[in-house]
């Protein structure tokens, strides 16, 4: 059994963890400390709730020296701000008995806030792309004594439409230091990036992208409409005792604030919405609340999806079904982590089968049918958007072949008939309006002829 004395961590650290009461390594964090120690470039390949950021922070934490330094030595690059916050907090954890200033810089905050603390020094900089190209555009940022980059979640940084600000940065860096990724996934443009930056980085790959996390119950409703959906949710979401810490995930931002009416009227002050229309406080103090269990649930946007680190979440559920099959594993792997058991329970109407397929045949796994309860009302009626849907269905479906039909056998008809002859009988209104006055010259020239 692997344990983090295998290591061989300073006092400083081998006691955070133990305050932390971290006591044995993941599969991940074994296999990249050796690669990130050697100094090589890395890339890592591993699912979701894998303890991806311990992976990178021990081995370098493991290293660090006291120096007087004021420009950071690490640079962490990170998709969300909400990241950014979790990976500042997992470090001083970490660092708790040791000296080091770690910071977050993020958009959506005062920038000259963010200009002064990276001034008054920082070790270790967390960032999203954007905020700090910002920062090194206008000189605030250097990266001169930089020895060590991490770009976590690469693949959902590129996603996001970050590539541009997250080139300029690597163009900023000196050539001399060791670059370290994590990625779920393995893309044409994960790969064009590395090839362009990075020095023959050994890949460290614990699972493939589209493995199902084993140890999460994976169900499905099949269910006629949005409206029984909801009458399902409540009906799950009354057992308290089963479903007592949860994540709900939405695909629109206007339905989730629809959702949360009736969650909140149903389940007072037990669960709030976060998505990227919700101001950056509300967002990570919902988030505190929720990992504090002052909060049952949780009701959100894919903005929950990737990277985040919430404990002990019992279920999973997929109020609407995601578009992209691999987003599919990054949402029900909020559940399950640190090789817990998890249940990830999606309700799916006929408009969604085909997204579900597509999921099952990523993962090669079937998810399991659950029937639904008896005791829920099985609605007739359709949300607005249901409507709008199947209205455009109708129209794509019915009217568009008709005119094309329509269209295509009138010319066929019309080339059948006779030669109507010139295009003055073709079309008499093309012919030229009748002038009287050149007509009364015409007669009188032709009278006197």
């Amino acid at each position: 059994m692997n344990t983090f004395e295998q290591f061989k961590l300073p006092k400083a650290l081998d006691k955070a963890l133990k305050e932390l009461n971290i006591t044995t390594p993941t599969p991940i964090q074994v296999k990249s400390f050796p690669v990130i120690l050697s100094g090589r470039d890395m890339m890592g390949i591993a699912q979701t709730g894998t303890g991806k950021t311990y992976a990178y922070l021990l081995p370098i934490l493991k290293q660090w020296k006291f120096a007087d330094i004021e420009t950071p030595r690490v640079v962490i690059i990170v998709p969300t701000r909400e990241l950014v916050v979790q990976v500042v907090t997992e470090i001083e954890k970490l660092t708790q008995f040791m000296s080091v200033r770690a910071l977050g810089v993020y958009g959506g905050t005062n920038i000259n806030t963010q200009r002064k603390a990276v001034y008054a020094g920082v070790d270790i900089l967390v960032g999203t792309p954007g905020r700090m190209m910002d920062l090194a555009l206008d000189g605030v940022l250097r990266f001169d004594n930089l020895q060590k980059l991490v770009i976590d979640e690469f693949d959902e940084i590129l996603n996001l439409g970050f590539r541009t600000q997250l080139t300029s940065i690597l163009a900023m860096m000196k050539n001399k230091k060791q670059n370290i990724l994590f990625s779920a996934t393995m893309t044409e443009e994960v790969d064009e990036i590395l090839d362009d930056y990075f020095d023959f980085p050994e890949e460290v790959s614990l699972a493939s992208s589209g493995t199902p996390l084993e140890k999460i119950d994976q169900q499905v409703y099949h269910v006629p409409n949005f409206n029984t959906k909801m009458n399902l949710l409540m009906h799950l979401l009354s057992d308290k005792e089963q479903f007592n810490r949860v994540l709900i995930f939405i695909n629109s931002k206007r339905l989730a604030d629809v959702v949360m009416e009736k969650l909140d009227k149903e389940f007072p002050e037990e669960f709030t919405v976060i998505h990227s229309n919700k101001s950056q406080n509300f967002r990570l103090r919902s988030m505190a609340e929720f990992q504090a269990s002052e909060l049952r649930g949780l009701l959100t946007t894919d903005i929950m999806a990737r990277g985040l680190d919430i404990s002990d979440i019992s279920h999973v559920i997929n109020l609407q079904f995601t578009d992209e099959p691999e987003q599919y594993i990054h949402r029900i792997g909020r559940t399950g982590r640190q090789d817990k058991e998890g249940i990830a329970i999606s309700i799916v109407d006929p408009k969604e089968e085909e997204l579900l397929l597509n999921a099952e045949q990523l993962m090669d796994k079937e998810l399991r049918v659950i029937e639904i309860p008896s005791e829920v009302v099985i609605s007739e009626s359709l949300m607005e958007f249901e409507k709008s849907k199947l209205k455009s269905k109708q129209l794509t479906k019915v009217k568009k072949p008709i005119e094309k039909g329509a269209a295509f056998h009138e010319k066929k008809d019309k080339n059948k008939k006779v030669n109507l002859g010139g295009p003055g009988k073709r079309n008499p209104r093309k012919t030229k309006p009748r002038n009287r006055a050149v007509d009364a010259k015409r007669s009188a020239k032709r009278k006197g002829e």
